[in-house]
């Protein structure tokens, strides 16, 4: 069993956070994991990707040319990274903030997900990486999401444990809307 993900986005959307998150929770499960971030010289709004694998197996290489999953968490994400999604892939898609598909393709099993506003429900924006995380281990069972939640503590700085419910109920809510649409 070996998985790889793909996760672009823009700069404060979290997405080195869930990336490591993801990666952590591999961890937990005694997975071999790497962890590939990448991102702009901006601190906010420049573009904020990070490849993810979690396998049985030893891991190669970090770098993937055709992911098997993409999470698309902005427009330009989409733009960019849609195509190269390896045919019979994953593609687990913001529609808060990416309103069309743009190229169509039925090679792919395609999710959208509001995740923004799913992140606003359960009380703060900034938690749209949790939303999208817990449906992309919910639809692939990558890791299971007590690993993730297990994970948080690792993940998050201390000062930020208070923030711990808040994230599992963001994880708890991107699981449920997959579960939800099946």
């Amino acid at each position: 069993m070996t998985y790889d993900v793909f996760m672009a986005g823009f700069g404060g959307q979290g997405i080195l956070l869930v990336g490591n998150l993801l990666a952590y929770a591999g961890m937990i499960e005694e997975k071999n994991v790497s962890f590939f971030p990448a991102y702009g010289v901006e601190k906010r709004g420049g573009a904020a990707t990070c490849t993810v694998v979690v396998s049985d197996h030893e891991v190669g290489s970090p770098v993937i040319g055709h992911p098997a999953s993409l999470l698309v968490f902005n427009p330009l994400a989409m733009e960019k990274y849609f195509h190269k999604v390896a045919p019979g892939g994953f593609c687990l898609i913001n529609s808060s903030l990416v309103e069309e598909e743009g190229e169509s393709r039925d090679d792919l099993d395609i999710i959208r997900i509001p995740a923004s506003e799913m992140a606003v429900d359960v009380g703060d924006q900034r938690l749209v990486n949790m939303v999208m995380i817990g449906a992309y281990a919910q639809k692939t069972g990558i890791v299971s999401l007590d690993s993730l939640k297990e994970a948080l503590k690792s993940v998050l700085p201390e000062r930020n444990h208070r923030f711990i419910p808040m994230n599992v109920q963001a994880i708890d809510a991107g699981a449920a809307f997959v579960e939800a649409h099946r």
